[in-house]
């Protein structure tokens, strides 16, 4: 439970250096994800999993955690809806691979399995939210996330760094 804990507010600590808007989707790029990342290749699927609803579930009460002071109902009223819902499958996703690759945890791996749930996963839930939220068409919903690329990519680099010395130091986190 504290490990839970401590990762729901690790992903709003981390919302409090605010966003960047890009484009014209109204997403914000934020380093919330990289938190969510973090959940899932530190603590698993369950429990990082466990983290990041409790999160959500927090800012869909009405607390302002999310970056910019907003709570999950805007969110979830807008063009990032998508993102923030999955977040939740990404880092099951991370969580379930990364299992997979311990005890060693190999870098290059590592890397795939970030990127895979960090950027793929929340990216294909990210497009069908703007389908739904905006008036952007497949195309342009799908380019709209090439803004966030060189930051997700660094986001998958430090998580995958972070988790190779957590692993190191704590083998068996995350029961395999």
């Amino acid at each position: 439970m504290a490990q839970i804990a401590v990762f729901a507010a690790l992903i709003a600590a981390l919302g409090l250096p605010g966003a960047i808007t890009v484009g014209f989707s109204g997403v914000p790029i934020t380093l919330q994800t990289l938190g969510v990342i973090l959940a899932g290749a530190v603590l698993g699927a369950r429990k990082g999993t466990a983290a990041v609803a409790v999160f959500i579930a927090l800012t869909l009460i009405g607390l302002p955690l999310l970056s910019g002071g907003r709570t999950g109902l805007t969110a979830l009223a807008g063009p990032s809806a998508g993102y923030l819902v999955g977040w939740i499958p990404a880092t099951l996703v991370i969580g379930l691979l990364t299992a997979r690759i311990l005890p060693k945890y190999p870098i290059a791996l590592g890397l795939l399995v970030n990127a895979l749930g960090g950027i793929v996963v929340i990216y294909v839930f990210g497009t069908i939210g703007l389908l739904l939220r905006t008036d952007l068409g497949v195309g342009a919903a799908i380019t709209t996330n090439f803004a966030f690329i060189p930051g997700d990519l660094l986001k998958v680099v430090v998580a995958t760094v972070v988790a190779k010395s957590v692993h190191r130091a704590y083998p068996g986190l995350i029961r395999t």
